[in-house]
């Protein structure tokens, strides 16, 4: 093999026998005559070639004297063991192997002619530095152990990788320096000692070719195959990234053990629970049992004898013919004939059970009979427990994702209320021996409530309005169509069909009740739909008029969705991008003080913010992060406001929103309610504030019909006095800004049940065409730009 010229060394390979000649000119010096008469012959024949000795720099050499080098070598290299050992002579650690034992040149041919013999994982560094080790051991007497495993990664002809643990013997080498090198010291010994990744400062104490190595080194190879394919498995298991593992490594390392070409890795899932066999959720892994469809029924897929040895004893289950045994067993001929059509001859499903819980199989294939079988089968006993484990930690893990998921997509604890949850989860925990222990509710007590909603005005309207457009639009193309139909031919059907859809579009544009939507869409899927499509007639026309018809539908509803489509398409957008700037302010908000913040979205975004001492008591709390709170919620507001009016040029569906904000100045409790899942007011008392959340949004101004929210402005309901001078004075902040309009609009609410004394002062937005300055200002900015005037 050759050298890689471009790698750095300090050493000067000369692969030299002098220390072989030297051992067989004691020989010929011997008594024993046969040996002596072999140590004269090989020395007679060695004499005219002076490089043997001196040492060979130019690898050409070894070819011209290849076989007195074998002669010589005869020795350390019987013929007797030529054809079982995997031996060659070497420089260590350098990619330079000759006088290779029968067995090493036959493993050498099979991996081909292109292949190119290097250790694995040894890079230029550690090539550097272990060389630098050979001469402080070999020269200076030097004790380094530095004999990490090393391997040669080689293919057989079938592509099998196999891993050959490296062994050398340096017992012919010797270390030489030239005039380059320098003298090592002990005080630099114990700077190198500790300096294994310092590279220049290794070639500062030993320069780029300033020693010689003279001799030669023997290398001897073992196959440790199963071993290394099993430690590669283990460390590929240990990615915590499973999208690091690919399916392609998998069945690598499976092939190197078991040393079949073409076996192939699946897995199937099993909820015993179901009796069904499911697809896993891993990336690339497919299954064999299930062949592309997501769930079968354990029953269906094979017998009841089979199933009990897979899910009941939990052993192997092992195929090394499938085609015999789809023969000799009819009643799993079915699932062999399964197997048979994935090109699959004989196959091994392994079980993975943790703690008593079955949960899937392993699945080894191959498309050669009798290559997988009950004898090797047994190698999976070094395997398994490391796949099993695998597999729990990424069911774990899956499941923790999901429970995330869950909780911050469904049921949201959120993060400044954590802490209490958490005490009272561990406290449960470490008294579970305490048969009288039981979940404590969670509850804040003297907690402020903001609350605020941003509406989309008239949406029962709106809605109301797309149902009837696209239902009047559908009635209208069936009119068309059966009267055309009815042109051509007289037939009464068509006729009362006619009449019927004739009344209908009279009642659609008069009124819409409540069930008129499900009525009529019933009418046409159930009768008018099936006309249509088993009318017989030789009419090419009608036929295409019909065709034309059924193109209109929304593929799934099976009726005109154009109205309502764009409805909730734009009810959506404007759903999800006021909840992305409330969430991204309220990211922002946290920093003045942890409060707790939940969002919903319904016909628009409705909020509710809780801030107290009890919420975060490791924090010292202050009435200022209150007043701070509320000025982030008006600012916020008419960011929401500002996202809209950029948004609306481009919804499919043309709608108004309101904003109003709801300010509560006494301090109420909140109590997590644990059949709901979520946090609600706690007592009587409280309950007033709920009250008017819910119904103060569809109220109206005192004595008049107007709605106290309008589209454009911002309505501030209150009851207090302070709280109105609070207010204006965010208002007059936001003002100065350009965020608000000028004039600021006063009047009473009518009265809610059990709720009167409601006030409320509304304000223009300020839209602006250009994004906006998003910074939030803080009630400190407030009190500076308002001092001269307060």
């Amino acid at each position: 093999m050759e050298p890689d010229e471009h790698v750095a060394s300090p050493l000067i390979a000369k692969i030299s026998f002098h220390k072989v000649l030297e051992t067989l000119e004691e020989i010929a010096e011997s008594d024993v005559d046969y040996r002596s008469d072999y140590a004269k012959a090989l020395l007679r024949h060695t004499a005219p070639y002076p490089e043997l000795r001196d040492g060979i720099t130019d690898l050409s050499l070894l070819e011209k004297h290849e076989k007195l080098i074998k002669n010589l070598l005869a020795d350390l290299f019987p013929t007797a063991l030529t054809k079982n050992e995997i031996k060659a002579a070497t420089i260590p650690f350098f990619n330079i192997t000759f006088n290779h034992t029968d067995r090493f040149k036959q493993i050498l041919m099979n991996a081909g002619e292109d292949f190119g013999i290097s250790i694995r994982n040894f890079d230029d560094h550690q090539f550097y530095v272990f060389c630098c080790c050979l001469i402080l051991n070999g020269y200076y007497g030097y004790h380094f152990d530095f004999s990490k495993p090393l391997f040669y990664d080689i293919p057989d002809a079938d592509g099998i990788m196999h891993h050959y643990r490296i062994l050398y013997n340096a017992d012919f080498l010797e270390m030489l320096p030239t005039d380059k090198a320098i003298h090592i010291t002990d005080d630099d010994v114990a700077l190198l000692m500790d300096n294994f990744d310092n590279l220049e400062l290794w070639k500062e104490k030993f320069p780029a070719g300033s020693w010689i190595s003279k001799g030669f080194g023997i290398v001897s190879l073992f196959d440790a195959t199963a071993e290394s394919a099993i430690s590669n498995l283990k460390t590929n298991l240990l990615i915590n990234d499973e999208k690091e593992i690919s399916k392609s490594d998998f069945e690598g390392i499976f092939r190197s053990i078991y040393q079949i070409p073409d076996l192939r890795i699946g897995f199937t899932e099993v909820n015993v629970q179901d009796n069904v066999f499911r697809l896993a959720p891993f990336q690339e892994i497919k299954s064999y049992i299930l062949n592309g469809s997501k769930e079968i029924s354990c029953n269906t897929m094979m017998c009841s004898g089979t199933l009990d040895t897979m899910l009941d004893e939990k052993k192997y289950f092992v195929l090394s013919d499938v085609e015999a045994y789809k023969l000799q067993d009819d009643a799993d001929a079915g699932f062999a004939e399964h197997l048979l059509e994935q090109n699959i001859k004989s196959c091994i499903f392994a079980p993975i059970i943790k703690n008593g819980k079955l949960m899937g199989f392993v699945e080894l294939v191959s498309s050669r009979a009798k290559e997988l079988n009950s004898i090797n089968a047994n190698k999976l006993a070094y395997i398994l427990p490391f796949l099993t484990d695998t597999v729990d930690r990424y069911y774990s893990e899956l499941q923790n994702e999901v429970d995330a998921i869950i909780q911050n997509e469904y049921t949201a604890i959120h993060h400044s209320v954590y802490w209490k949850f958490r005490e009272e989860a561990l406290l449960h925990i470490t008294s579970r021996d305490k048969k009288d222990h039981a979940y404590k509710e969670i509850v804040f007590r003297e907690v402020y409530p903001l609350y605020g909603q941003i509406d989309i005005k008239g949406s029962s309207t709106a809605r109301n309005e797309s149902i009837e457009k696209d239902l009047i639009r559908q009635i209208e193309r069936l009119l068309l169509v059966f009267r055309y139909i009815f042109e051509k031919e007289k037939l009464p059907l068509i006729e009362q069909h006619i009449y019927e859809l004739e009344k209908l579009e009279v009642q659609l544009k008069e009124s819409l009740k409540a069930d008129t939507e499900s009525i009529i869409q019933a009418y046409i899927i159930n009768e008018v739909h099936p006309v249509l499509k088993h009318f017989d007639s030789s009419n090419t026309e009608i036929h295409q008029k019909i065709i034309d018809y059924f193109d209109t539908l929304d593929t799934k509803m099976k009726m005109v969705y154009d109205s309502r489509k764009d409805f909730d398409d734009a009810l959506s957008i404007i759903n999800k991008q006021m909840a992305a700037v409330l969430d991204r302010k309220q990211a922002e908000a946290q920093s003045f003080f942890p409060h707790y913040y939940e969002r919903f979205k319904t016909d628009g975004v409705e909020h509710n913010l809780y801030i107290g001492a009890s919420i975060s008591p490791k924090h010292t709390y202050n009435p200022l992060y209150l007043n701070n709170l509320r000025l982030w919620q008006l600012q916020a507001m008419c960011e929401m406001e500002n996202e809209y009016y950029r948004l609306r040029p481009g919804l499919p569906y043309d709608l108004d929103v309101t904003s109003l904000i709801l300010v509560f100045s006494s301090p109420i409790s909140i109590r997590f309610r644990m059949d709901e899942k979520r946090f609600d007011v706690d007592g009587t008392y409280n309950a007033r504030y709920e009250v008017v959340k819910k119904r103060i949004d569809k109220s109206h101004i005192k004595g008049t019909a107007e709605r106290i929210t309008e589209k454009g402005k911002i309505t501030i309901v209150y009851s207090q006095k302070q709280e109105e001078a609070e207010y204006r004075r965010y208002i007059r902040f936001l003002q100065h800004k350009n965020m608000l309009g000028s004039i600021i609009e006063t009047f009473e609410v009518e009265d809610l049940q059990g709720v009167t004394g409601l006030k409320a002062l509304r304000v223009t937005v300020e839209y602006s065409s250009s994004k906006q300055e998003k910074g939030t200002y803080s009630y400190e900015d407030l009190l500076k730009e308002l001092a001269p005037s307060a």
